[in-house]
């Protein structure tokens, strides 16, 4: 027994010797700090819009809202808390002041706060009951506080500055560790300063002193990421929620054109989305999108909540990549999450969890083709399925390329490769392809690129093998490979896709066939009883057609609703801001065709902002709401500042509307505007006052909707 022991310890001496003498691959490159990588296994997190905006049913505020609006009766941070942990997100980061400047816990630095409001008679403190909610749920909590006030009379003066940084210190003072201290990058212009309506531009490079700035959340909430264009965390360059398919979390952030520092606002986004190779920080992407169209709860969105396949794409092309899935969820007037937003939560989060429970690479028997040391405890293969983000398999310095072989005793049916790397050793493999045994032979069944904290690769089509091999194909180093994951994605019906042709005909369509198609014009849900589509069918007026695809067993997909605008077929151009040559390139902005758009940058006279042009419909309508849609494809012309004017006889015209489209160059949605009261019109009026880049206007089609 003795000689037993001695023998066994004299093996684990000699490799711990091995060890030793072999080591660990030296790190490559930029290396995440800790907080980066606790926010790097974190993975999904919200991020919750609520003020006095609500209540305006606008997108942002303009800083003009009175207090006493904000009142929401039915107030649950719990139920909003919960229900994106149902969704499988792990944290919250709540807007504890929006642009408009309202600042939703009872601050010393202004009294524009919810103490001057109704909620909890004056007494509330939104901000701690989220972060209780958090708490509770076992969810992170962040905050995020908008650099920009457009209510603060001291705004673009020092003295603001002051402010706001005594606003960041209470915050990070008051309400626990945060995982993330949340910036953005929308500072300066127009708004209701001190009850001033007029437009105030700041230096974005000197005026907030970033550095001191944000000196107070390294210094109060040391374990906190700061988010932000050049952040420790930075923004992926688009509100789609997508990374580039290659996604370095290296980067160097480098100015747009013209200015001289990276700061909020003036960082080039267009490199943002891929990172940098070799970049000399550690910068992740954060992908950020909202639930359904617009950060802030509009009733007319009720109906446009991303579904879950949505949600799966945003989730493969964000954690997927690498990055962070941040999802904007925003409570309805009541102070809820409306009841179609918790479904969508539920439904995703449910399909998350059916998806990654069973990960078949645990049944498999793993072979590489090279082991750095040949040690296999500490840098063997069974450090791929030990749910260890920071266990790894490794190879020689001099080994860049090398093979892992999946092999299971039956054959498996899958669809998703999830693959890691050990990124406390840096973000190494810079291309990978993967084989699959079919009829006997090795068959190529996908690739990817950048592999780094996560990399998820979707293929084409379900496969049936008994084995799969992985291989690492660029490197600059060796390898250093943490997990290997290969899933089953939950079979689930194609979704329909709707279109309306020219001719005001309907038709539905799957990528793969189905039973049957059921649909409904109504408003109503989709049943087993709703009209089975057959053929293309008329649908003249405005509304939403809502469809489902259905199996043989009669169980059915997800909800597809497409809401239409008023039939185009009779409306014509009258006039606009263009020479009359160029009218004919005017009727794109009334083509049903979200690709071509109308610009006033064709017209080499071109008449200075505000532009506009003129709609003859045929015939008179009462009109309940109205949309533009900007171009989508680039941002020059995209109207910020609107005004719409209807007339029955093109003779005497009425302001119906006005205001800004915010945001609207990060999120390019169709804008609706829905009128305080229904106004009759046969002629309406666009007028763009301001564009986001650019002396023109550009709109890519303008709709309507009646009663």
């Amino acid at each position: 027994m003795k000689k037993l022991v001695l023998t066994f310890l004299g093996c684990f001496v000699f490799l711990s010797i091995s060890a030793q003498r072999v080591g660990p691959p030296a790190p490559y490159g930029a290396l995440p700090t800790e907080p980066q990588l606790r926010w790097q296994e974190l993975e999904q997190y919200v991020l919750v819009h609520f003020t006095p905006t609500t209540f305006q049913n606008k997108e942002w505020g303009y800083g003009d809202a009175d207090p006493k609006i904000f009142n929401p009766a039915k107030f649950d941070a719990s139920q909003i808390v919960n229900a994106a942990k149902d969704g499988g997100f792990k944290g919250v980061i709540f807007v504890a002041k929006h642009h408009d400047g309202f600042c939703l816990w009872p601050t010393k630095t202004t009294a524009y706060n919810i103490s001057a409001s109704p909620f909890r008679n004056g007494k509330g403190d939104m901000v701690k009951e989220f972060e209780v909610a958090a708490r509770k749920a076992g969810m992170k909590f962040g905050l995020y506080c908008s650099p920009w006030d457009r209510n603060n009379e001291d705004y673009g003066k020092p003295e603001y500055v002051e402010k706001y940084r005594n606003q960041l210190r209470e915050l990070y003072s008051n309400y626990g560790n945060l995982f993330i201290t949340w910036f953005d990058g929308a500072n300066g212009g127009d708004g209701y300063y001190g009850g001033k309506n007029e437009k105030r531009s700041i230096d974005r490079s000197t005026y907030y002193g970033w550095d001191k700035t944000w000196g107070i959340s390294h210094e109060l909430q040391p374990g906190a990421v700061i988010f932000a264009d050049n952040g420790d965390v930075r923004w992926v360059g688009n509100e789609r929620g997508f990374a580039n398919e290659t996604s370095w979390a290296t980067f160097t952030p480098e100015p747009i054109a013209g200015k001289a520092v990276a700061v909020p606002g003036e960082t080039d986004s267009e490199k943002a989305q891929g990172g940098t190779r070799n970049g000399k920080f550690w910068k992740p992407a954060e992908c950020d999108v909202p639930l359904r169209n617009g950060w802030f709860y509009h009733a007319n969105e009720d109906n446009n909540v991303k579904s879950v396949s949505e949600l799966f794409e945003i989730y493969l092309k964000s954690v997927g990549r690498g990055a962070g899935m941040d999802i904007g969820i925003a409570p309805n007037t009541d102070g809820v999450l409306h009841q179609n937003d918790v479904k969508a939560l539920k439904d995703f989060g449910d399909f998350l969890k059916k998806l990654f429970t069973d990960n078949l690479a645990q049944s498999a028997v793993i072979t590489a083709s090279e082991i750095r040391g040949e040690n296999q405890i500490f840098f063997g293969t069974k450090n791929l399925t030990d749910n260890d983000r920071y266990s790894y398999w490794a190879t020689s310095d001099e080994v860049k390329k090398a093979t892992l072989t999946l092999e299971w005793k039956t054959a498996q049916t899958f669809n998703i490769i999830r693959l890691r790397e050990n990124i406390k050793l840096g973000q190494r493999i810079e291309k990978i392809e993967i084989d699959a045994f079919i009829n006997g032979i090795w068959k190529k069944v996908g690739e990817a690129t950048s592999i780094g904290a996560n990399r998820l690769v979707r293929l084409p089509n379900y496969i049936t093998t008994s084995k799969l091999r992985i291989s690492i194909k660029e490197s600059p180093v060796c390898i250093a490979l943490s997990d290997v994951g290969v899933f089953r994605e939950p079979e689930h019906l194609a979704l329909p896709k709707i279109k309306r042709d020219k001719d005001g005909n309907v038709s539905i369509t799957t990528e793969t066939p189905v039973h049957q198609i059921r649909y409904t014009i109504d408003g109503t849900e989709p049943t087993v009883q709703s009209p089975i589509y057959v053929s293309p069918f008329p649908f003249l007026t405005s509304g939403d057609v809502k469809v489902k695809s259905f199996g043989t067993d009669m169980k059915s997909s997800e909800t597809v609703v497409q809401a239409f605008n008023v039939y185009k077929k009779d409306w014509k151009i009258v006039t606009a801001s263009f020479e009359n040559e160029e009218k004919e390139k005017a009727l794109n902005a009334i083509d049903e065709n979200t690709e071509t758009f109308w610009s006033t940058a064709d017209n080499t006279s071109l008449t200075p902002l505000p532009q506009s042009m003129v709609i003859d419909m045929g015939q008179e309508m009462e009109i309940t709401s109205l949309s533009y849609l900007p171009r989508q494809n680039g941002t020059g012309g995209i109207v910020k500042n609107y005004q719409w004017e209807v007339s029955t006889d093109n003779i005497t015209w009425k302001t119906v509307a006005e205001g800004e489209f915010a945001n609207i160059k990060s999120n390019p949605v169709e804008q609706n505007i829905t009128l305080k009261a229904s106004a009759k019109a046969r002629y309406i009026k666009f007028i763009g006052k301001t564009s986001v880049d650019g002396k023109y206007i550009t709109v890519a089609e303008i709709g309507v909707k009646t009663k």
